[in-house]
């Protein structure tokens, strides 16, 4: 039965009159001093950029300003074993929906490994379920880094959520970046939402969605087509030869050998 789209969390704003200076990490990050309020997408939001440019830094603190843990993983998730995060999201207000998330999950690729120890040392208590059930069953740790992460987006995302990746890319193929697209539709339809943070053309090719380009300039809402992550992939591939040259061979004239 296909479900009418909820939306858990409906805009981001910067709560400016606490700000104590713009001058400060994570306040003077470009997208983050320019930001006002960000209407969210009730099924897919992305946010895309170079590196540098705040969009994980601002998708973490909405992660963190929703309760989830720092590091990834559930609501339930309280682990610690670096404080590394920013305080940025303490300065944000989230609009929220009238339905409340029945289930949710902040996937970061950086930490996702910490995320598996987690979920092993939980399973070393005695009489109680257990939490690798959720995920496939199989360790996380016996598996390929990627083949870990998809077996958490097949398993343990079970629908009415908001789920916040961090570059899920990293670990995942191109056959398994489409096969996410894949997952993704089934997941919105059972009345999910998403926040993704990406440099990946597959994955911002999603239809039902909105993008934004975090950037020098601020933050932008753009079409895939107008993306420089599509463009760039797009002129290399129609013309590989020619780029190839202008890297490999521009770039290295006049360099003596060492």
């Amino acid at each position: 039965m296909l479900m009418l789209p909820a939306q858990y969390v409906r805009r981001v704003s910067l709560k400016r009159d606490i700000i104590p200076s713009y001058s400060q990490y994570p306040f003077s990050l470009p997208s983050v001093k320019g930001m006002d309020e960000l209407p969210l997408h009730p099924k897919v939001t992305f946010f895309i950029g170079e590196n540098g440019m705040g969009k994980s830094t601002l998708l973490e603190a909405v992660a963190v300003a929703l309760g989830f843990n720092p590091e990834g993983g559930t609501f339930n998730f309280n682990f610690s074993t670096y404080d590394s995060h920013s305080k940025l999201a303490d300065y944000l207000k989230l609009v929220r929906g009238v339905d409340r998330p029945r289930d949710g999950f902040f996937l970061r690729a950086e930490s996702f490994y910490n995320v598996a120890s987690n979920i092993e040392e939980m399973d070393q208590e005695p009489g109680l379920p257990k939490v690798i059930d959720s995920y496939g069953g199989l360790s996380l740790h016996e598996q390929s880094h990627g083949e870990a992460f998809f077996a958490t987006f097949l398993h343990r995302f079970r629908g009415e959520g908001i789920y916040i990746l961090d570059e899920p890319e990293a670990a995942l193929s191109p056959l398994r970046q489409m096969s996410m697209l894949t997952r993704i539709h089934d997941l919105v339809r059972s009345n999910s939402q998403f926040i993704i943070a990406t440099h990946s053309p597959i994955i911002m090719a999603y239809p039902d969605a909105v993008i934004y380009e975090f950037s020098e300039d601020g933050i932008h809402e753009r079409r895939l087509e107008e993306t420089n992550h599509y463009r760039l992939m797009k002129q290399f591939f129609e013309d590989k030869n020619r780029m190839l040259h202008h890297l490999l061979e521009e770039e290295g004239a006049g360099h003596d050998d060492y």
